[in-house]
């Protein structure tokens, strides 16, 4: 009996003694692991051209502008010219009356200026331009990226000549002038019609 009790503690003891270490054994969730801040992607800035007006007069001056190109480095710019308005399709007439049409000539840009400018040690440079010619003219960087930049030159605007006392000579001139033969042929449509009046009643 008493050998009963023992092995019967034993077993209750190895059974208190056994569940703390099943727990401990148990699979644990793995904790969380957050990932460390990444650092901000870097986005290289590109050569660009810019100009301080999009459309001119001929005659008058730009002023062209380059980014983000080498330091201290030697650019050059390419300028061609072409015409505003492209050739459209045109219509020739046969000798039997019919239309044939015409396709356009393809229009070739004409390169009409080269020049090279230095960069500074922002990789930025400005440049003075003032065309010769009308046109669409377009500005390119001969680099790898090849940046461009268009710009309008529309011919020189007329003069609008002001109003003064020589330019109004003229058409008062002419307006006097008028006045006076009316009243001339207005006297003598009058002196005409009493002549008349006068020498019908004398008659009788």
């Amino acid at each position: 009996m008493r050998l009963s009790r023992i092995i019967m503690a034993l077993t209750v003891g190895l059974a208190v003694v056994a569940v703390p270490a099943v727990a401990g054994a148990a699979p644990q969730p793995s904790p969380t692991v957050t990932d460390p801040a990444q650092p901000p992607t870097y986005t290289p800035q590109l050569p660009s051209l810019t100009v301080n007006r999009p459309t001119i007069y001929l005659g008058e001056t730009v002023i062209l502008t380059g980014r983000n190109f080498g330091r201290n480095v030697t650019v050059d710019i390419v300028v061609t010219v072409q015409s505003l308005a492209a050739p459209a399709a045109d219509t020739a007439r046969r000798s039997d009356g019919s239309t044939v049409a015409m396709a356009p000539v393809a229009y070739q840009p004409t390169t009409a200026d080269r020049f090279s400018v230095g960069t500074n040690t922002d990789g930025l440079f400005t440049r003075e331009y003032t065309p010769r010619v009308t046109g669409l003219i377009t500005f390119t960087a001969e680099t790898d990226r090849r940046p461009s930049i268009e710009l309008r030159v529309l011919p020189k605007k007329k003069p609008h000549l002001p109003v003064t006392g020589s330019s109004l000579d003229t058409p008062m001139k002419v307006g006097g002038g008028l006045v006076a033969a009316g009243t001339v042929m207005l006297l003598g449509t009058m002196l005409w019609r009493r002549r008349n009046r006068f020498g019908v009643g004398g008659a009788r």
